[in-house]
C-alpha cells in the first residue's frame, strides 16, 4: 500500500523575507491516483489537490492532519486530499449521477479543515476565483481564512502511463519583507505559475525547486519530510466508524447473522467484520 519516502523541504530566507516550502510529490500522488482509478482531468486535479494539502499542512499545521476537499461547481462531484502530520497522505474521489470526470475552476469550492490538540476542527471555505484552478483556489483560502499572503502553485503531468511527475511550490510573505526582495520574487514567481514546464524536468527534485526559486537569494534550509502514499484504515476504524450508526441499525445488521463486508473507499482494502463484534457495539462498556 505504501510508496518509497518523497520529501517535503522547508527554507526562509536569511533577510527574514519569504518563507519557502517545496515538494516532488509524483510517488505519492501516483499511489492516490492508482487507488481512486481515475485518469486524465479527474487524476490531475486530484494529483494537485494532494500536493496542495500537503504544502498547506507543512506550512500551517505541520504537526496535525489536515483535509482539502474541492467541489466541482456543476455538481458532477468532490475531490478529498487527506494529509496527516506522518507523512502519509490518501485521495477520494466521489462522483455523482454516472459523471465520469471533476474539474475544479472558477466558482469551485475549496475546503480546508484541520484537527485540533484538543479534538475541534478549525475549517474555512473560499471560492475559486474566476479563471483559477486549485492553486488559485489554495492561495485565496491563505490569504482569506489565514490571512496570510502566500503564493501556491501545484501541478501534476500525465503521461501515457498516467501520472508522469507531480508537485508543488508556497511562498509566505513574511513581516520583514522589504520592497527590493518582494520585486525580485515577485518577478521570480512568474517562472513558477505554470509550474507544469519546470516538472516536466526529469531531473527537478524538491531541493533543486528551492534552489531555483531562491537563485540569489541567501537561505537556510530549515529541515525535510517523508512523503508517501499510504492510508490510515484497519479493522479497528472500520468497527468504530460502525459504534456511530443508530442502534437501531447495529440491531438490524446482528439479527441478519452475516459477516458484514466493508471497502475502504480511500484504499480500497476490504474489511469483515463478525456478527459477534457487532454484537459487542450493544453492549454497554
Amino acid at each position: 500500500m505504501s510508496q518509497p519516502s518523497e520529501i517535503v523541504v522547508r527554507a526562509i530566507t536569511q533577510d527574514g523575507a519569504f518563507r519557502v516550502i517545496t515538494a516532488l510529490t509524483t510517488q505519492t500522488v501516483q499511489g492516490v491516483v492508482s487507488a481512486q482509478q481515475v485518469t486524465g482531468a479527474t487524476a490531475q486535479r486530484l494529483g494537485e489537490l494532494v500536493t496542495g494539502a500537503i504544502l498547506v499542512r507543512e506550512a500551517m499545521a505541520p504537526t496535525l492532519r489536515l483535509q482539502v476537499i474541492a467541489k466541482d461547481t456543476a455538481g458532477r462531484g468532490s475531490l478529498v486530499a487527506d494529509a496527516h502530520p506522518d507523512g502519509s497522505t490518501r485521495g477520494l474521489v466521489t462522483l455523482r449521477g454516472g459523471e465520469t470526470e471533476i474539474e475544479v475552476a472558477g466558482g469551485s469550492l475549496i475546503q480546508v479543515m484541520r484537527s485540533l490538540r484538543n479534538g475541534a476542527i478549525q475549517q474555512g471555505v473560499v471560492e475559486v476565483p474566476e479563471g483559477g484552478g486549485i492553486s488559485q483556489g489554495l492561495m485565496a483560502y491563505m490569504q482569506e481564512s489565514e490571512q496570510v499572503v502566500t503564493m501556491v502553485s501545484v501541478a501534476t503531468l500525465l503521461d501515457e502511463h498516467g501520472v508522469g511527475r507531480s508537485g508543488g511550490v508556497l511562498v509566505q510573505l513574511l513581516p520583514e519583507v522589504e520592497r527590493g526582495p518582494l520585486m525580485v520574487m515577485t518577478e521570480r514567481l512568474r517562472e513558477f505559475e505554470e509550474l507544469g514546464a519546470v516538472l516536466a524536468n526529469e531531473e527537478v527534485t524538491a531541493d533543486k525547486l528551492l534552489d531555483e526559486l531562491l537563485y540569489g537569494m541567501p537561505f537556510t534550509r530549515l529541515e525535510e519530510s517523508a512523503l508517501r502514499y499510504a492510508c490510515q484504515c484497519s479493522q479497528v476504524r472500520v468497527v468504530t466508524a460502525l459504534a456511530t450508526l443508530p442502534r437501531s441499525d447495529i440491531e438490524e445488521m446482528v439479527s441478519d447473522g452475516e459477516m458484514l463486508d466493508i471497502n475502504c473507499d480511500y484504499c480500497g482494502k476490504a474489511y469483515q467484520v463478525p456478527p459477534a463484534a457487532l454484537q459487542a457495539l450493544l453492549t454497554p462498556s
